[in-house]
């Protein structure tokens, strides 16, 4: 789970702003990994944010990244492979692994679109945004893999977007839940203020704690 950086980001190489959004986007999709699969009580999973500093290069870039996080992983690759022989009861346990897997990518680049929403002053509304929205938030890449989530799973494109708008919906919110969104820009902040390259999953969940 990784920020993209566009060729619009330009505009932010030599400023903070462009940092900061990338840090507000990891902790959106940790803290939604941990707090959201938790309250769904959902199995743990394990987790780390890899940082790369810009080392006063011109032109490099900050990096945060959220490595593994997924449930789907977890789970026996025959159950995947052999989805329709699968029990009703086996069915619903994949289902409620990749659905929670889709709201944590979703929820990456919507803590981002918060945190420039409340920057520069402007409305935070659910019928603002889309999930191709979050294309201009860094978030083509998780928003594909979402799609691809729901591609392996659903047949039907109709069904399929249903589905997005729903789990959409769930992950925005939880970015508006406010307890969630202290947790996030704790976390946020923690990760800016950080001198290591590598924040391990004891090390988040003790501030999203």
């Amino acid at each position: 789970m990784q920020r993209n950086y566009q060729l619009a980001d330009n505009y932010y190489q030599n400023s903070q702003e462009l940092t900061n959004q990338t840090a507000f986007h990891e902790a959106g999709h940790a803290a939604s990994i941990y707090l959201g699969n938790k309250k769904k009580q959902l199995p743990p999973v394990f987790f780390q944010i890899k940082i790369k500093k810009p080392k006063n290069v011109e032109n490099q870039l900050y990096y945060a990244k959220v490595v593994d996080g997924r449930l789907i992983q977890s789970l026996p690759i025959a159950g995947l492979e052999n989805f329709g022989d699968l029990t009703t009861e086996e069915q619903l346990h994949y289902q409620c692994a990749y659905e929670a897997d889709v709201i944590n990518l979703l929820v990456g680049p919507l803590a981002e679109a918060k945190y420039v929403s409340l920057r520069d002053d402007e409305a935070f509304n659910v019928n603002l945004f889309n999930p191709s929205a979050l294309n201009y938030y860094g978030g083509s890449s998780d928003v594909n893999k979402a799609y691809a989530y729901l591609e392996y799973f659903i047949t039907s494109e109709q069904l399929r977007e249903k589905k997005m708008r729903e789990l959409f919906l769930e992950a925005f919110r939880f970015i508006e839940n406010n307890e969630n969104w202290k947790h996030i820009l704790n976390l946020a902040h923690y990760i800016l203020q950080s001198e290591k390259d590598v924040l391990s999953c004891e090390d988040v969940i003790g501030v999203l704690r």
